[in-house]
């Protein structure tokens, strides 16, 4: 099995507790079903600035988690961006937060978890931060730690 076909209930089981599962009902929304990579981490609300800028540097099959404060409102991630992820190496991306130009993404060989879905695009000041350690539904998410992602959900090494 290679890591672009790992099933999370699979690892899980095979790990237990030395893994963390995020229990955030994502949604997939990308071309890719099963991804992952090391993790590069972005923290920002309702703004994509900083999130475009990560994905415009090589992704050496990566996985940008995001954290957007959960917020509906803005979407953070479009086709756009998408397509400069994919043509930078980058395995996926997992959104707490929400995306546009759904249908387009969903043709793109990219993974892509987000809560769902918003055409309403995004404010570009910048704000934000990069390669943080996050926190997701009691899980840290630590710049470099491997994710796991699949239909059933998201995996981050402790």
């Amino acid at each position: 099995m290679t890591a672009e076909t790992v099933n999370t209930a699979d690892l899980y089981d095979e790990r237990g507790e030395d893994i963390q599962s995020i229990a955030i009902q994502f949604q997939s929304l990308g071309g890719k079903t099963h991804f992952s990579g090391p993790a590069r981490t972005v923290k920002c609300f309702e703004d994509n600035a900083l999130l475009k800028s990560v994905v415009s540097t090589p992704g050496d099959g990566g996985v940008l988690v995001v954290d957007g404060g959960g917020s509906l409102s803005r979407a953070l991630m479009g086709d756009m961006i998408a397509e400069i992820a994919v043509s930078n190496g980058w395995s996926g991306v997992v959104i707490y937060g929400v995306i546009r130009d759904r249908e387009a993404i969903s043709s793109l060989p990219l993974g892509v978890k987000a809560l769902g879905s918003n055409p309403r695009k995004s404010t570009k000041t910048g704000a934000g931060e990069a390669d943080v350690e996050l926190t997701l539904e009691g899980v840290t998410v630590r710049p470099g730690a491997m994710v796991y992602c699949d239909p059933d959900g998201v995996l981050v090494e402790r």
